[in-house]
């Protein structure tokens, strides 16, 4: 697929990379502006802490049905450092290699890490989203802003994360005796409706079938090319659980 038109250069100090988030965070729209969805994108990225070099994958599949498409991949050096609030300048330049891949565009973004839940509200979902003006969802296995109250042990309670006095996410149980997972408005979905495809995308696992897909595809690539000594880390950091783990 063809990428829009680049918003920024990626080769930022941190403090510019900060400056661009703070610019292009009043951009996120926060209200339901998607057609009908009929393929959804999984996104994850793998990287290690032996070497330099990030691997993406990007599953794409039917909605509702949730049938493997096609699946592309991209590998790059890593351009910067895990720094935490900046993850999306690290990762989205390899996501959009394999993003430029894809046979077919996808009508929605399933993304592991933050939307708005992030001190600037500008996560890498909600980066991903701008970037290719395509609506998108943030699903992140651990908390980089807000709190919430606790969770029933039932599949389907959620509660609302709280920062600043701001809704900027839904803590969600998709799994009993499991950690919930966190959702956050990436870009042109409101909270409620990210929170529907969430649940609609699951398939008896913590993650959304998508981001869980991505994962175990992202991770074989890690896998695949680490040293015998290595061991592939799932570097979604404070935005979306710096884990060995799927995203969201």
């Amino acid at each position: 697929m063809r990428l829009p038109p680049r918003l920024h250069p990626w080769n930022l100090t941190p403090g510019d990379a900060q400056a661009v988030q703070r610019e292009l965070a009043p951009r996120v729209e926060r209200a339901d502006r998607l057609g009908a969805v009929r393929l959804v994108a999984g996104v994850d990225i793998s990287t290690s802490a032996q070497t330099d070099v990030g691997r993406a994958a990007v599953v794409l599949m039917t909605f509702p049905d949730l049938e493997e498409v096609e699946v592309a991949h991209a590998e790059r050096t890593l351009s910067m450092p895990y720094i935490p609030g900046l993850l999306s300048f690290r990762e989205i330049p390899i996501i959009l290699g394999a993003m430029e891949r894809l046979r077919q565009a996808p009508d929605l973004l399933m993304v592991d890490g933050q939307g708005i839940a992030h001190p600037r509200r500008l996560g890498i979902a909600s980066h991903l989203g701008l970037w290719m003006d395509l609506p998108a969802i943030g699903c992140a296995k651990s908390i980089l802003r807000g709190k919430h109250e606790p969770l029933p042990d039932e599949v389907g309670a959620r509660a609302e994360m709280l920062d600043r006095g701001e809704i900027v996410g839904m803590a969600l149980r998709t799994r009993r005796h499991a950690n919930p997972i966190y959702v956050s408005i990436g870009h042109r979905v409101s909270l409620e409706t990210a929170v529907r495809y969430v649940i609609a995308c699951g398939r008896g696992y913590r993650l959304p079938e998508p981001t869980r897909l991505a994962h175990l595809r992202a991770g074989a690539l890690a896998r695949d090319h680490a040293p015998e000594s290595a061991t592939p880390l799932d570097e979604g950091g404070q935005e979306g659980g710096q884990l060995a783990m799927p995203w969201g």
